[in-house]
């Protein structure tokens, strides 16, 4: 008998802002389990998924409401068909920007698929609501140190919401902090200030009353034990316990990401892992490159991406 190879892998998943009308309609032309999946997702939430992932409006797709639980159906199916083509593949990590870990939770099996697109509606609605209560919105910011950040947070009034590669970082908060925040960014050297088409300010204080009705709706959902570890945003460390991992997920929706501390993490857990980005668009693949040149990843957004990327494993 030769010896079985196992091919590691570490699975990554989008958050908000992969959405785009089209996501996922090749996975349900051409697979029937993809398709199955669609039709339990429109069943678990009462309103056609698959219609809005495949056709729009963009308008629509933006709400956070259906945004989250439509990314993550359009990340499940990927992930599910990179099952399929490589079964030998053994994750040995997973993790998920935002509302992506959810995602990597599900895969690392802490809920059903079902349970996880309830969830992610529901956090969608309160972050929605929170926002039109609320106004403010967030400031991606490029080229400036951590000290140089707290700083222009504490004189603006913003908060650092993701940490997303050692050169980006996005800041959150208030809509009128806005344009002191850029200009005092522009004062210090940064290179770049983008102000992200988000409806608020996420992962913000501005969100905690979002965070303290999950808090409220995650006390009837069950956790179980991870499959594999599943790296928190708000440690960049592995979950703990089901009970832990409740926790965590509520104080991430105010918290800040700490992706580059996620992403470092499982690269001197798992050195042989190959990064499996599942879902719509490249934006972790490519925030990888800023963090890990080094890391091996590939990306399935796509049918079309399905084969080289098994392939790469």
């Amino acid at each position: 008998m030769g010896e079985v190879i196992v091919s590691e892998c570490a699975l990554l998943f989008p958050g908000q802002g992969a959405q785009a009308p089209g996501m996922g309609r090749d996975f349900a032309e051409q697979s029937p389990e993809a398709r199955a999946l669609f039709d339990r997702a429109g069943a678990a939430l009462g309103w056609d998924l698959a219609r809005l992932c495949f056709d729009g409006p963009a308008e629509e797709l933006t709400r956070s409401d259906r945004a989250q639980p439509a990314i993550f159906a359009v990340s499940v199916v990927c992930l599910e068909a990179l099952r399929r083509a490589r079964p030998d593949a053994r994750p040995v990590a997973a993790a998920g920007l935002s509302s992506g870990e959810w995602a990597a939770l599900y895969a690392a099996g802490a809920l059903s698929f079902e349970e996880t697109l309830r969830v992610l509606e529901a956090r969608g609605r309160f972050m929605q609501e929170a926002c039109e209560a609320r106004p403010g919105g967030m400031l991606s910011v490029i080229g400036l140190d951590r000290a140089a950040l707290d700083r222009i947070c504490a004189a603006s009034g913003l908060e650092i919401a993701n940490l997303n590669s050692p050169e980006q970082t996005v800041l959150s908060g208030p809509r009128e902090a806005l344009d002191p925040a850029e200009r005092m960014a522009a004062e210090a050297g940064a290179r770049l200030c983008v102000r992200l088409k988000v409806a608020g300010a996420f992962h913000s204080s501005l969100m905690q009353p979002a965070a303290d009705r999950l808090r409220a709706f995650l006390a009837g959902v069950e956790f179980r034990p991870l499959a594999f570890p599943v790296y928190s945003n708000v440690t960049g460390a592995p979950h703990g316990t089901p009970d832990e991992i409740r926790e965590a997920m509520i104080r991430q929706v105010a918290g800040s990401v700490r992706w580059v501390d996620c992403v470092t993490a499982i690269r001197q857990a798992a050195p042989a892992a190959r990064f499996m980005e599942c879902g719509p668009g490249r934006v972790l693949s490519g925030l990888m490159r800023k963090i890990d040149k080094s890391a091996p990843i590939a990306n399935i957004a796509a049918l079309s991406d399905l084969k080289r990327a098994a392939d790469t494993l």
